[in-house]
This record gives structure tokens, sequence and C-alpha cells, in this order.
């Protein structure tokens, strides 16, 4: 018998699609606080946060996907990403569930999906009746005013 392989992942929501993450990033899913804005960087880049004595620089996913911004409410989160060097936040709408995908229903992004740039979606997985888009966090964290704001807060 075959092992099915599957990517643990956490299920985020923007603007009522879901999305997918996976778990061995995510650091942390935090409520929605004070942020620090750091001057000159993208409008996407809300600032930074400090989290138990980590200053992590803080994203708007809706805004990085241009999307339409909108007001932080009681599901908001902050998902804290591990990367190799820094960590890093995403504000998104929501974060609610954690699934099991397996790795053979992932298909590749179609051309064109909603209004987001494809660049940023590894692959999509249809779940039962959900459609599951993957992200790919290299593209999502490729841009120049992160770069410039991670030189500003010497995060190494």
């Amino acid at each position: 018998m075959e092992e099915v392989k599957t990517q643990k992942s956490i299920i985020i929501e923007l603007d009522k699609e879901e999305y997918a993450i996976p778990v061995s990033l995510v650091g942390g899913i935090e409520r929605m606080q004070h942020i620090t804005r750091v001057p000159k960087t993208a409008t996407f880049v809300k600032g930074v946060i400090n989290l138990r004595g980590i200053v992590t620089p803080i994203l708007d996913l809706r805004e990085r996907f241009g999307m339409e911004a909108i007001q932080p409410t009681e599901s908001t989160r902050i998902i804290i990403i591990h990367l190799e060097k820094y960590d890093i936040g995403f504000i998104v709408d929501a974060a609610y569930d954690v699934l099991d995908i397996d790795e053979s229903i992932i298909e590749p992004a179609p051309k064109v999906i909603g209004t987001i740039d494809v660049d940023y979606i590894e692959g999509v997985a249809k779940v039962e009746d959900r459609l599951i888009m993957l992200l790919n966090l290299d593209k999502v964290l490729s841009f120049d005013s992160y770069e410039v704001m991670k030189e500003r807060l010497k995060v190494e």
C-alpha cells in the first residue's frame, strides 16, 4: 500500500477565500494588537510589533494581494511565520482550521485566480466542497520595501 503524503496546513481567510500556510512555518496565531508604523515602507507593511521581546514585522495580506483594506474585526488574526533568519507576521481576516491536505489532490495554480496575483499561489486543493489555495510564501515575501525595512530594523 502506497503511503499518502499530506501537507498539514493552517487555513486562513482573506476576503471570503481560503488559503493554506504550512503548519511547519507557523510560530503562532495572535489577536490583533498595536502595530508601530515604520516610515517609508509599502502600504501593506503595517509596521512592527514587540512579540515576547522580538521585534516582528507585520504585513497585511489583504493589501499585499491588492484586496480592499478593511478594519480589523474580532476574528482578525496575526499569523506569525518562522522563516530561516527572522519571523514575520501576516494580518489575515481569520485563521480557523488545521487540515491535512493530501498532496495528490493539489493541482497547479490556474493562470488567473480572482483578483490576486497567481504568482502568490503554489497550487489549489479541492477538499470536500472547499477550494483552498496554497500560498507561495517566497513570492509573497519578495518585494523591495520589505528588504528596506529589514535593513532598517537590522533583522538578521
